[in-house]
C-alpha cells in the first residue's frame, strides 16, 4: 500500500470515529460513567433508585441524607424526560430496585416556549409506562418541580405540569406525588434566594434540607 493510500485509508478510519462520537446522544458520556461505576462496585439490591436530572446529580450527600436507606442516585446532568426514557435500561432496571424516586420535567418546561405542561405530562406518562412494564409493582415517587429563582417567569408552566402529573398519578396504584413547592417559598410567596446556589437554580445545602426533611417520610423502608 503506497503512502498516499495509507494517509487516505487512515484519514477516513479517523474521519469515522470522530463522527460517530459526534452520533452519540445526549448525556451518553454520564451513562458510561455510572456503567464503569457499576463494573468496580455493583449497589446493593433492593435499594431506593433516585433519577432525573441535576437536582439529584448535585445531591452529592444523599445517602448520608438518608443513611437508614440503601440509596442508588442515577441523576445526570441537565436530563429531561426524553433521556430518562432514552436511558431507561441503563439507569433503572440493572438495579431492580425496591421503589423509585423521579425528579425531571423542569428542564423540558426551560428547554422550549413550545413545550405545553400536557406535553411533559405525556412524556411522564411514557416513562411510567416503561417502569410499568418491567417492574409492575415498584412504588413510584414524584417530586414535583421546584420553584427555582431562575425560572420564576415559567412559575405558571411548572404549577400546571405539577398538577397534570400529580391527577396523573392518583388514578396508579402505587405511586406518590409529593410538592416542595410551597416549602421552598417565602412569606412573599416567591423563592427564598437563600437555599439556592448563585445561579439561582441548583438548591445548596438549605434547599436539600427541605428536601430531606419532606422526602424522608415517603421512602420505603
Amino acid at each position: 500500500m503506497s503512502k498516499l493510500k495509507l494517509f487516505l485509508f487512515l484519514f477516513l478510519v479517523l474521519t469515522n470515529i470522530l463522527y460517530a462520537q459526534e452520533q452519540k446522544p445526549a448525556f451518553w458520556n454520564d451513562i458510561q460513567t455510572f456503567k464503569k461505576q457499576d463494573s468496580v462496585s455493583f449497589p446493593p439490591g433492593n435499594a431506593i433508585l433516585f433519577i432525573g436530572s441535576s437536582s439529584f446529580t448535585m445531591w452529592k450527600d444523599v445517602q448520608d441524607a438518608f443513611p437508614n436507606h440503601k440509596i442508588i442516585n442515577r441523576g445526570f446532568g441537565g436530563s429531561s424526560l426524553p433521556d430518562l426514557i432514552r436511558y431507561a435500561d441503563e439507569i433503572i432496571f440493572p438495579y431492580h430496585p425496591k421503589q423509585v424516586v423521579i425528579y425531571c420535567g423542569e428542564n423540558d418546561i426551560a428547554g422550549s416556549d413550545t413545550i405545553k405542561p400536557e406535553t411533559v405530562v405525556g412524556r411522564f406518562d411514557i416513562l411510567f409506562q416503561i417502569i410499568r412494564k418491567k417492574i409492575p409493582s415498584v412504588p413510584v415517587l414524584f417530586i414535583s418541580l421546584k420553584p427555582s429563582p431562575s425560572r420564576w417567569h415559567l412559575k405558571d408552566k411548572m404549577i400546571a405540569t405539577n398538577n397534570g402529573i400529580n391527577n396523573y398519578l392518583k388514578t396508579k396504584p402505587n405511586t406518590n406525588f409529593l410538592s416542595v413547592w410551597k416549602p421552598m417559598l417565602g412569606r412573599d410567596g416567591k423563592p427564598v434566594d437563600a437555599i439556592f446556589t448563585e445561579d439561582k437554580l441548583h438548591m445548596n445545602s438549605g434547599g436539600y434540607a427541605i428536601w430531606k426533611k419532606l422526602i424522608g417520610p415517603h421512602l420505603l423502608n
